[in-house]
């Protein structure tokens, strides 16, 4: 895969508005509207609350709850546009920081009226995404005085402790909790750390109030997996897993792998379950940064699952040592199951492990492992079983983390139109 061009297919309206291939620039985005003044910050804190705006990085927190707590935090806080996409398999945050900077930057300083902050953050991994960051603020004098930050790619660099610690001049490390950044952050000062793409539909609502409720209601997603081609795509709340999966052209998945590592697998019979934060949720998994990896018609999860935990042990911080014990324990065993070498008492360690661990770690890496094990067990137990009886065809090759990364896409330096409504409709 070499281009957006290869993610969003002809003829279909294009990712938050964007054309494929192109990036926009800061005449474009003021001629369509772009850092216009249309309400005050009071009024648009209202219209994101009744929207239902919730972010997009992974927990799906209401913003409004988020911006109110920094507001009232205390003085002077500080605003961040989170873009560290740590979780394998996503590439809607580095995409929207080349393709449509100006968006973000916009969303940025409204999260800054609304909060009272007077100064901001962009925080990214992605060198070329930094770039285009720093050009859109040279190419007009941002209201809000803004710095780029750039810090190495892993897994737990976008975990927000870990964001205000890098910023304030240390390692991309999560902290222990309390205080959170709302409390206490960058400086010490209040901060509102955002996923770049909340802070593009902040800005969206900002600009057209009468689509505040579709915006709230569409999200960035990339499917990969289920051997078809990556697609980068924005689809509406309402939409199936299965629908989904047709569209990227791979028609009958076996399962997914959702939210990068944050929700864990689902069996065959979860592909109708809505594309909807609360229904996810009650079905024991979630959209999470919308990462979602289908399992093709002859791919065994097991398999999945051990690359996966592999990862996630290659990138423990190793700060706590229940994490680096633990998801290191989680990796082994189902390791064993891929290999065929696995004990009978091996699933009641793992059952035990997925309950027993969440919530130990200073971030979400142990319970990304724990769950991983968890919903492994849950969606495939009859197949795991079989694990026990010696080697499986499908995972004879040895686990392989590579198979979770999609390449971002290319975005070259032109302009873009006015955004247009989502694709997927239910």
């Amino acid at each position: 895969m070499t281009g957006i061009d290869s993610l969003i297919p002809q003829g279909t309206p294009s990712v938050l508005g964007a054309t494929p291939g192109v990036a926009e620039d800061a005449r474009a985005y003021l001629v369509n509207g772009g850092y216009r003044r249309t309400t005050g910050a009071a009024e648009l804190l209202d219209r994101i609350a009744a929207a239902g705006l919730r972010g997009r990085g992974g927990a799906g927190y209401p913003t409004a709850a988020k911006l109110r707590a920094v507001r009232d935090a205390g003085p002077r806080p500080v605003v961040v546009a989170n873009g560290e996409e740590g979780e394998p398999g996503s590439v809607k945050d580095r995409w929207l920081l080349r393709a449509r900077p100006h968006l973000v930057l916009d969303g940025l300083a409204w999260a800054a009226e609304i909060t009272g902050a007077e100064r901001g953050y962009v925080y990214v991994s992605d060198t070329v995404a930094g770039e285009r960051i720093r050009r859109a603020l040279a190419e007009r004098t941002p209201r809000l005085p803004c710095d780029v930050v750039e810090t190495p790619h892993t897994y737990v660099a976008g975990e927000e402790t870990a964001v205000v610690r890098r910023i304030n001049g240390g390692p991309a490390l999560p902290t222990a909790k309390p205080p959170r950044p709302y409390e206490q952050g960058v400086g010490g000062a209040p901060t509102f750390v955002a996923n770049v793409e909340t802070l593009a539909r902040i800005a969206l609502i900002a600009a057209h109030p009468d689509r505040r409720r579709r915006t709230a209601r569409t999200t960035l997603v990339t499917l990969a997996g289920g051997g078809a081609e990556p697609l980068l795509a924005e689809v509406s709340y309402g939409c199936t897993l299965r629908t989904l999966a047709r569209a990227q052209g791979a028609p009958e998945p076996a399962g997914a792998l959702m939210g990068g590592l944050f929700g864990g697998l689902i069996g065959p019979g979860d592909l109708d379950l809505a594309l909807e934060p609360d229904a996810l949720r009650a079905a024991g998994t979630a959209l999470g940064c919308g990462a979602i990896r289908f399992l093709g018609p002859d791919e065994c999860p097991v398999s999945l699952a051990s690359a996966a935990l592999a990862h996630l042990a290659a990138e423990s911080a190793r700060q706590c040592g229940i994490c680096v014990a633990g998801t290191g324990s989680i990796r082994d065993a189902v390791g064993a199951l891929t290999a065929g070498t696995a004990d009978p008492g091996l699933l009641t360690r793992l059952l035990r492990w997925s309950t027993s661990l969440p919530g130990r770690g200073a971030c979400g890496l142990l319970d990304a492992a724990a769950g991983t094990a968890g919903s492994l067990l849950r969606a495939f137990p009859h197949l795991v079983r079989s694990h026990l009886d010696g080697p499986c065809h499908g995972c004879t090759a040895p686990a392989d983390a590579g198979r979770l990364t999609v390449a971002v896409p290319h975005v070259a330096g032109r302009t873009v139109p006015r955004p247009r409504s989502a694709p997927c409709t239910r």
